[in-house]
């Protein structure tokens, strides 16, 4: 059986299905972690940007952060390890695109994940943004982080 992952929401935003979110980080751990046990956080760009400064030396809000191992103070140990989400980032992207937060929550979750798998975008030749193509299309979600940037 499937350790839970692990969902934690510290943001004042209305109306986000967390139901909804917890469906599709099972889903993500089953097909994509293949079991692996991970942490979500969902925060808000404040949040994201001090856990950027103070991780990564790098002093703004972004849309995910990912720790492959349990570094952040505040978030359960995982398998895998964790990521952060700033919801606040995702409303306007969803915005920018055109579909749900909960759609660009999940795309985010996805792209962090494959880092937490290993994977790296600036070092790995493409091997992640292929990846990233192909989860996204099987999970029939829209362009991912990685398409958007080449487009």
């Amino acid at each position: 059986m499937l350790s839970e992952p692990l969902l934690l929401f510290r943001i004042a935003q209305r109306g986000l299905d967390r139901a909804e979110l917890l469906q599709f980080a099972r889903l993500l751990q089953g097909r994509v972690a293949g079991g692996g046990a991970f942490t979500c956080l969902v925060t808000d760009d404040r949040e994201v940007r001090r856990l950027n400064l103070q991780f990564l030396g790098r002093n703004y809000a972004t849309d995910v952060l990912s720790f492959p191992s349990a570094r952040v103070k505040g978030m359960a140990e995982a398998g895998l390890g964790e990521m952060a989400i700033s919801a606040e980032t995702a409303s306007k992207q969803a915005r920018d695109y055109g579909h749900s937060v909960e759609r660009e929550i999940g795309i985010l979750m996805l792209h962090g994940l494959l880092h937490l798998l290993g994977m790296d975008h600036e070092r790995d030749r493409g091997r992640m943004a292929r990846a990233e193509i192909n989860w996204r299309k099987n999970l029939r979600l829209p362009a991912g982080l990685l398409e958007r940037v080449r487009t």
